[in-house]
C-alpha cells in the first residue's frame, strides 16, 4: 500500500548529475532487478500460502487437525499427514527449482559489469549498484544499462546508434542524438565530472515513445525528447562510445514497468476440480449427518445393550452422534483423497516428458529440443481458443533474400527451361560471383542471365544496381581488407546493398558528406548533397549525389503507387510492364519497391539547396515546407525498375496456421512492426487471404475516430465499408453478453458472421480503442473477424490485449514470442509459449513451453494438447468412480456395524473379488499359453504349453507356498506382537470374561472411540488406508543448447539490429526416422532433405 501511495506520490523527477548524495535524499529505486517471486526467508510461507488456495489441500489439513483428537478418529495422524506432506513437497520443490533459475538470471543481469564515473575517474561497477544521476560509459555491442540521458559520442554531431529488439521487437536501427551543449563534453573526464546539469522529468512509466524533461545546465534551459534518450534493453550499435546519465533505474526503468507481474497459473480443470470438490464436500457432510442420525437412534435403541462388552463412562447418544459425525468426516475422506492430487500431477509429469521426448519437435540445426518448463497446463493446451503470436523471430525467421527483380521491363529471378517451364530453384545451379573478389559467399542466386547482363554493361542494368549501392543508410565496417559487415536500419536495406554488392556495385563506406562504392571493380566517390528520409506518410527514401564526372543525380526507391505518381510521361508503356510484374511478385508474396532516378540542373539544384537550408532551419512548420521541397524535387522521375525481396517466414508457418484455423483457433498477431510489413508477412503466411470478405483497417487518431471506424471502417481498397454490417447485417449497436459469471464479469459472446474478415489496427489506434468505454466495441468487432493484426504496439499493449480476452470471453489463451517485448504478453496468457530465436532467453526464461520453431505449436496443441486432455478426462472419471465405490462400501457397512465409525470388515464381496481375480489370473495364463491360441496367431503365442509345464513342476509350488509364507510372515507376526503387547479394547473384551450386569463405570481412553460391530473378523481397511503407495522419483530434466557459429566474411547482421542475413535458404537437416504412428495423422508438416 506504502509503495503504491509513494509511485503515485512522484508527479516529478529531479536529478543532479554527478551528485549521488542529493539523489538519495528522493530514495529513487536502485538499478538492481527482481523478477523472482520468493527470498529464503519468504518461500516457506508465500508456497505454503499459494498450495493452500487449493480447496483439497486445506481440506487436508483441517482433517489433519481432526484425527489429533482421540475422541473422534479412528485412524491414524500419520495416513493424512504423508500423503500431504509428500504433496506439499513435491510441489515446493518444483517450484523452488523454477524460482531458483529466476535468481540466477536476475543475478547475470545484475553482475552485469558498466564504467561508472566516481570520483573523478571512470571505475567498473556491477549493474546493481549503478545509481540515479550517474554518469556511466557504454561501448559498442554493450547493453544500456538503465535508462540514459545521452550525453556525448564518438560519431560525428553526437548521433548513436542503438537496436531496440528487446523493447519493441523492431529489427532496424535507430538513432539518438544528444544535445550540443553535452556533446561537446565529448570523452573528456575531467569536463564530466564537472558536469552539474539538473534534470527535471516525467516520473516512471511504462510510454516508450514519449519522454518530456528539461535540462538545466550554464543558467540554461533545454527541452529533453524521446530522441535524447537511451532505454534499458537496447544495445549500443556501430558506435565506438557514448556517455549517459542515469535518469531511472531498475524496476523504475520503462523496460521493466511494462514487464508483467508473473501470476499462479492454474487449468480450467483444476478450477472445475476445485468446484467439484465444493459439491463433494456437502455431499460428505450429508452422508456423515445420515450417519449421524443412525447413531443417534441405534445408541437410543440399541446401544445399552452393548455395555457388557464395551464399558463406556458417557451415555449421551446425542453428544456421540455429534462425535459420530467428525469420525466419519476422517473415515469417508477417500471420496475426496489427497491421492487425486498426487496422481494429477504424475499423469502431468509424464505427458511433459512426452513433449520433452518428442523428435518431431526436436530442432536439429540448433540442437534445441522442445520443453515444458511447468508440469501443470498440459491437459489447458487441448483447450486453446486464441493464440497471440508476435511477428519478427516468431512467425519470420528475420532474414530477407533479394529474390526478384525487374529492370527495363524485363523481369529477372525465374529460370526457364527450352520448353518456357519455369525451373524449381533447387533445380538449377546457383550464380557463380567469383568474377567479383569483394562478393558475399553467402549470398545465393539462381537466374545467371542477370549477371551477364552487368558483365555486357548494360547501361539500364548499371543504373538498376547503382540506385541501390547509394540510396540507402546502411553503415559499412571494414575490419579487414576486403571483409564488409553491414548494418541497415531495415532489412530490406540490408538485403538490397548485398544484392548490389556481388552484383558488381559494393558499397565500402561512407561519411556525412560522400559514399564510397566499387563499381565493376573501380573504387568511385559520391559526393552527398542531400537525404530525403523515408517516413510513413512519404513512403519513399531519395538521395541526391554528384558523381566523380561532376553530373548530379537524384536517386529514389519506395512503394510503387507513390513512385507512379511522380515518373515523367514518357515512361507509362514500361510502367505498365512493371506493374505486371509487381503483381506477379506480389502474388508470391514477396515485398516490393520501385526505383526510379532523374538527372538534377546544376543552377536548379543551387537553388533549391538555399531553400532546403532555410526550411531545414526554420522554426515554424519545418516538416511541412521540407515535404513541399521534396514534392517539388521528386517529380518527373525516370523509372528504372522494382525490386522483390522475400521476408523469409519460418519452414511451415503458413500450413501451421491453415490447421489451426481449420480447429477454429483465432490468431492474433500483436507486433511492433508497421503496418506495411505485418500486412504482407499476414499474407505470406496465409493468416490474411484473398479470399477473405475483407480486411478493415482502424487508424484512428482519437476515441472518436476509432470509434466511428470500428463500425464504419476502411478496407485495404480504401472503399468506406461499415465493418459491423458488412459481418454481421442484423448487428445490434449494444454488445451481448452471457449472463453475469463470478465477481460480476460478463462474457461476450461469440456471433455468427457472413463471411470470413481480418482486422488491422495500429498501436496508436489500439491505446484508444484499450480504453474502458469502447474495450468491449473493439474486442466484439475484432472477436468477429478471422485474424486480428495489432501493429506499432508496445510490449504492455500486447498484455492489455490478451488480458481483454481473457477478460470477456470464456476461453483458454495461449501467448507466443520470442523476445523480451514478449514477456509480458506471455506472463499474462494462461499459457505461454517461448521461442529460442536471435533475441535471447528473457521470453524462454517466463515462458511455460518453449521450442525453436512456431510450426511445433500445432503438434503441442493438437497432438500433445488433445491427448493430454483425454488422458485427464479419462482419469479423472475413473478416479472418481473408484473413489465413491469405495466410499460407498465404508457408507453401506456403518448400517452394519452399529454406525459406529469402524473400518474392518469382511464380506462377501470381498472375498467374491479377490478369489475371482485369482482364478481370472489362472485362466487368462492357460489362454495365452494354449494350442489355440498358437494356431490362431502362431507368431504372437509362440510359448504352448509353458504354464502347465511350470506348473506341473513340484519346485514352482514349492516356490509359490513359501513366497506366500514369507509375505504373510511379518504381518501376523506383528498383529501377533500387538495383541499380546498393546491389546485394543475389541482384544482384552475377547480376552476376559463377561463382567456382571451391574458395575462402576470407567472412562474410556482409547483411540479408537468406539467397538461395538466386532463380531466380523479384522478385514484390510489398516492397510487400504495406511497411505503405503508406491511412488516413483520425479526424474531431473535438463536440456543443452548449441548455436551455430556464423562466418565472417561479407554483411554480418548484429543480433537483431541488421535485420537481413544473406545465408539466404535454411538448412534442413532430416530428423531421423521413427516407427511410423497413429501421431502422424495429425502432421501435416514434414522436412524434406536438402
Amino acid at each position: 500500500f506504502f509503495i503504491f501511495v509513494f509511485s503515485f506520490a512522484e508527479l516529478e523527477r529531479k536529478i543532479r548529475a554527478n551528485d549521488r548524495e542529493y539523489n538519495l535524499s528522493f530514495k529513487y529505486a536502485t538499478n538492481a532487478i527482481k523478477t523472482s517471486k520468493y527470498n529464503f526467508f519468504t518461500f516457506l510461507p508465500l508456497n505454503l500460502f499459494e498450495q493452500f488456495q487449493r480447496i483439497a489441500n486445506a481440506y487436508f489439513l483441517f482433517l489433519l487437525v481432526l484425527q489429533v483428537i482421540p475422541q473422534i478418529s479412528s485412524l491414524s495422524w500419520f495416513t493424512t499427514v504423508v500423503p500431504l506432506i509428500l504433496v506439499l513437497t513435491v510441489t515446493a520443490a518444483k517450484d523452488a527449482t523454477d524460482d531458483i533459475n529466476r535468481h540466477r538470471s536476475d543475478n547475470r543481469v545484475n553482475n552485469r559489469k558498466v564504467q561508472v564515473l566516481i570520483d573523478r575517474k571512470l571505475r567498473s561497477e556491477k549493474w546493481m549498484n549503478v545509481q540515479v544521476g550517474d554518469i556511466i560509459k557504454l561501448e559498442n555491442n554493450q547493453f544500456v544499462t538503465a535508462d540514459l540521458l545521452l550525453l556525448s559520442s564518438s560519431e560525428p554531431l553526437n548521433l548513436v546508434y542503438i537496436e531496440t529488439a528487446e523493447l519493441d521487437g523492431e529489427t532496424n536501427l535507430k538513432v539518438r542524438q544528444a544535445l550540443p551543449v553535452t556533446g561537446d563534453l565529448g570523452d573528456d573526464i575531467e569536463k564530466l565530472a564537472d558536469f552539474n546539469g539538473e534534470v527535471r522529468c516525467e516520473p516512471p512509466n511504462n510510454r516508450l515513445d514519449r519522454f518530456t524533461g528539461v535540462l538545466s545546465f550554464a543558467g540554461q534551459k533545454y527541452s529533453l525528447d524521446n530522441e535524447k534518450i537511451l532505454l534499458r534493453g537496447c544495445t549500443l550499435r556501430n558506435t565506438e562510445w557514448c556517455f549517459g546519465l542515469v535518469l531511472f533505474g531498475g524496476p523504475e526503468t520503462k523496460l521493466m514497468q511494462n514487464c508483467g507481474k508473473s501470476t499462479f497459473k492454474r487449468t480450467s480443470i483444476d478450477r472445475l476440480m476445485n468446484i467439484l470438490v465444493l459439491f463433494i464436500f456437502g455431499f460428505l457432510a450429508f452422508m456423515c449427518s445420515v450417519l449421524a442420525i443412525g447413531n443417534y437412534i441405534w445408541e437410543r435403541n440399541e446401544g445399552s445393550q452393548f455395555t457388557v462388552f464395551l464399558p463406556r463412562l458417557e451415555d449421551d447418544p446425542a453428544f456421540s452422534s455429534f462425535l459420530t459425525f467428525w469420525s466419519y468426516v476422517i473415515i469417508l475422506n477417500t471420496v475426496v483423497p489427497i491421492s487425486l492430487y498426487v496422481s494429477v500431477e504424475i499423469i502431468r509429469l509424464g505427458n511433459s516428458f512426452y513433449i520433452d521426448w518428442d523428435r518431431k519437435m526436436y530442432y536439429a540445426r540448433n540442437d534445441t529440443p522442445a520443453e515444458a518448463r511447468t508440469t501443470t497446463l498440459n491437459e489447458e493446451l487441448g483447450q486453446i481458443k486464441y493464440v497471440f503470436s508476435d511477428k519478427t523471430g516468431t512467425l519470420t525467421q528475420n532474414i530477407m533474400i533479394f529474390n526478384k527483380c525487374t529492370i527495363n521491363g524485363k523481369c529477372y529471378g525465374d529460370v526457364y527451361d527450352y520448353t518456357g517451364q519455369r525451373l524449381e530453384m533447387n533445380e538449377v545451379n546457383t550464380v557463380d560471383f567469383s568474377f567479383n573478389p569483394l562478393a558475399d559467399s553467402r549470398f545465393v542466386f539462381h537466374d545467371h542471365s542477370l549477371v551477364e547482363a552487368v558483365k555486357l554493361e548494360n547501361t539500364e542494368v548499371h543504373a538498376f544496381f547503382r540506385l541501390l549501392a547509394l540510396c540507402h543508410t546502411v553503415m559499412a565496417e571494414e575490419k579487414k581488407e576486403g571483409e564488409l559487415f553491414y548494418q541497415a536500419q531495415s532489412p530490406d536495406e540490408g538485403a538490397l546493398v548485398t544484392a548490389a554488392r556481388n552484383f558488381g556495385f559494393v558499397f565500402r563506406s561512407r561519411t556525412p558528406d560522400s559514399i564510397s562504392i566499387v563499381e565493376m571493380g573501380k573504387q568511385c566517390n559520391y559526393e552527398l548533397l542531400a537525404i530525403l528520409d523515408f517516413n510513413n506518410v512519404r513512403k519513399r527514401m531519395s538521395v541526391i549525389v554528384r558523381s566523380p564526372e561532376g553530373k548530379l543525380s537524384l536517386y529514389c526507391k519506395g512503394a510503387d503507387t507513390i513512385i507512379y505518381e511522380r515518373l515523367h510521361q514518357s515512361c507509362s508503356k514500361l510502367m505498365d510492364v512493371t506493374t505486371e510484374h509487381l503483381n506477379e511478385f506480389a502474388g508470391d508474396g514477396l515485398r516490393t519497391l520501385a526505383l526510379a532516378y532523374k538527372d538534377l540542373d546544376e543552377e536548379y539544384f543551387n537553388q533549391w539547396i538555399q531553400r532546403h537550408h532555410e526550411a531545414n532551419t526554420a522554426l515554424e512548420d519545418r516538416e511541412g515546407k521540407l515535404d513541399q521541397l521534396y514534392e517539388e524535387i521528386e517529380k518527373d522521375l525516370l523509372l528504372l525498375g522494382a525490386t522483390a525481396i522475400e521476408d523469409k517466414l519460418q519452414d511451415g508457418v503458413p500450413q501451421t496456421i491453415e490447421q489451426l484455423s481449420k480447429a477454429d483457433i483465432k490468431i492474433w498477431v500483436l507486433t511492433g512492426d508497421k503496418q506495411e510489413t505485418a500486412e504482407n508477412i499476414g499474407y505470406s503466411c496465409n493468416l490474411l487471404r484473398e479470399e477473405m470478405n475483407d480486411v478493415f483497417i482502424i487508424s484512428g487518431n482519437s476515441l472518436e475516430d476509432v470509434q466511428q471506424e470500428l463500425r464504419f471502417s476502411y478496407t485495404v481498397d480504401f472503399f468506406s465499408r461499415n465493418a459491423r454490417t458488412s459481418m454481421k447485417p442484423d448487428a445490434a449497436e449494444n454488445s451481448e453478453f452471457l449472463p453475469e459469471m463470478d465477481k460480476g464479469v460478463k462474457v461476450v459472446t461469440d456471433e455468427v458472421v457472413n463471411g470470413e474478415y481480418g482486422l488491422v489496427i495500429n498501436g496508436h489506434s489500439l491505446a484508444y480503442a484499450l480504453e474502458h468505454s469502447l474495450e468491449l466495441e473493439f474486442l466484439r468487432t475484432a472477436c468477429m473477424c478471422k485474424a486480428v493484426i495489432c501493429c506499432r504496439v508496445t510490449p504492455l499493449q500486447k498484455a492489455q490485449v490478451v488480458e481483454l480476452v481473457k477478460k470477456y470471453k470464456k476461453a483458454v489463451t495461449l501467448a507466443i514470442g520470442d523476445g523480451a517485448n514478449d514477456v509480458s504478453m506471455i506472463k499474462a496468457a494462461h499459457i505461454g509459449v517461448g521461442i529460442s530465436g536471435q533475441e535471447g532467453m528473457q521470453a524462454v526464461l517466463s515462458s511455460d513451453y518453449s521450442f525453436a520453431q512456431f510450426r511445433f505449436l500445432q503438434r503441442l496443441l493438437l497432438v500433445h494438447g488433445r491427448w493430454s486432455y483425454l488422458r485427464m478426462c479419462k482419469f479423472l472419471r475413473y478416479f472418481f468412480y473408484k473413489n465413491f465405490t469405495f466410499t460407498f462400501v465404508h457408507f453401506w457397512f456403518a448400517f452394519f456395524c452399529g454406525f459406529s465409525a469402524q473400518m474392518s470388515y469382511w464380506t462377501a464381496v470381498n472375498t467374491f473379488f479377490v478369489l475371482g481375480s485369482l482364478a481370472m489370473y489362472f485362466a487368462v495364463t492357460f489362454t495365452m499359453y494354449s494350442n489355440g491360441m498358437f494356431t490362431i496367431l502362431p507368431s504372437a503365442f509362440p510359448f504352448i504349453g509353458t504354464a502347465r509345464n511350470s506348473l506341473n513342476q513340484p519346485n514352482v509350488w514349492l516356490t509359490i507356498f513359501l513366497t506366500s509364507i514369507l509375505c504373510v510372515l511379518p504381518v501376523i507376526t506383528n498383529r501377533f506382537l500387538m495383541i499380546q503387547l498393546c491389546p485394543t479394547i475389541n482384544d482384552k473384551a475377547k480376552a476376559t470374561p463377561a463382567p456382571p450386569t451391574r458395575r462402576a463405570r470407567i472412562r474410556r481412553t482409547s483411540s479408537r472411540r468406539s467397538g461395538y460391530a466386532f463380531s466380523h473378523a479384522q478385514g484390510y481397511g489398516d492397510l487400504v488406508t495406511s497411505g503405503r503407495f508406491l511412488r516413483r522419483p520425479a526424474l531431473t530434466r535438463s536440456s543443452g543448447f548449441t548455436h551455430a557459429g556464423r562466418t565472417t566474411t561479407s554483411f554480418s547482421p548484429m543480433g537483431r539490429s541488421a535485420g537481413y542475413s544473406p545465408t539466404g535458404r535454411p538448412q534442413n537437416n532430416k530428423v531421423p526416422d521413427v516407427e511410423v504412428t497413429s501421431l502422424q495423422m495429425y502432421r501435416t508438416i514434414t522436412d524434406s532433405a536438402p
